[in-house]
């Protein structure tokens, strides 16, 4: 009897093995496929010109790229400035005064359905209380909308990082006659900050690469422009209208800016994992 049911574990384990490896090469055969297409073509699509030139005109030969890449710098750099203090506030505000309140509980709950909200979602939102009242689409409008989806993500990373550091160094400082902000402001966020400013790249490498917001906010623009005001290029809607188009110039120069793109979140990736793995080397 206990041969059997040691062999039915034995197999029962065996079958859950294979399944589980089976999966993990399934995924990592598509993430492996979509790494080699786009170095395949957008690598021999890479040259200087690329940084130098702004995007040419249907049909035009050369051209570059620079006018989205700056415009994509500044439509993520709004959202970093605006997102990153809104984000580290709302999580300590979680990890440090409403860790078993309901209404921590509750916000939790609200800050999980907008990090998991389709970004279609959220361009249509932006669109309607930004691009509608001004009457004209702008670069602040996507810098808002870029906002709105790194905000729970910097909320959540930093709940999460506040609540793993012990409650013993809370509690010395309070015994030392500490005041509760500097508690948090000195020791907490310190100690978490490792975990914190990880959360904020995550967000970064997750908005770099959203096209539909931008679709209803910021748009696009042929020319070089440093106005938020108006209308401004932005990599994912170049590589997505180049894409689509007939022409070949613009075919090559959309492969390089999805190779440009995907070494950007790889090194903001990499970057991440390298402060986790300093931080656990710390402690």
């Amino acid at each position: 009897m206990n041969t059997l049911l040691y062999r039915r574990r034995r197999l029962t384990n065996w079958i859950n093995m294979s399944i589980a490896v089976l999966m993990t090469v399934f995924g990592i055969f598509w993430v492996v496929w979509i790494l080699w297409t786009t170095l395949r073509y957008g690598l021999p699509a890479m040259n200087w010109a690329l940084f130098t030139q702004d995007t040419p005109a249907p049909g035009a030969d050369g051209g570059g790229l620079r006018n989205a890449f700056v415009g994509s710098l500044l439509l993520l750099g709004m959202a970093v400035l605006i997102g990153t203090p809104v984000g580290v506030l709302a999580g300590t505000w979680l990890g440090e005064f409403a860790v078993k309140h309901r209404l921590g509980a509750i916000v939790r709950f609200l800050n999980d359905i907008l990090l998991s909200a389709p970004s279609i979602v959220i361009g249509l939102f932006a669109y309607a209380i930004v691009v509608d009242p001004m009457g004209h689409f702008s670069a602040f409008s996507g810098g808002i909308a870029l906002t709105l989806i790194l905000i729970p993500v910097v909320v959540r990373t930093t709940d999460e990082m506040l609540r793993l550091v012990p409650g013993s160094l809370r509690e010395a400082a309070i015994a030392l006659g500490t005041p509760y902000w500097k508690v948090i402001t000195h020791i907490t966020w310190r100690a978490a900050s490792t975990g914190i400013l990880t959360g904020i790249i995550l967000g970064v490498a997750r908005i770099s690469g959203e096209t539909a917001p931008l679709l209803f906010t910021a748009l696009n623009n042929q020319y070089f422009s440093l106005d938020v005001n108006h209308a401004m290029a932005n990599l994912p809607v170049v590589i997505f209208n180049f894409a689509m188009s007939p022409y070949a110039n613009w075919q090559q120069m959309a492969w390089a800016g999805a190779f440009v793109a995907m070494v950007f979140i790889l090194l903001l990736s990499a970057g991440s994992r390298w402060l986790l793995r300093r931080r656990g080397e710390k402690s």
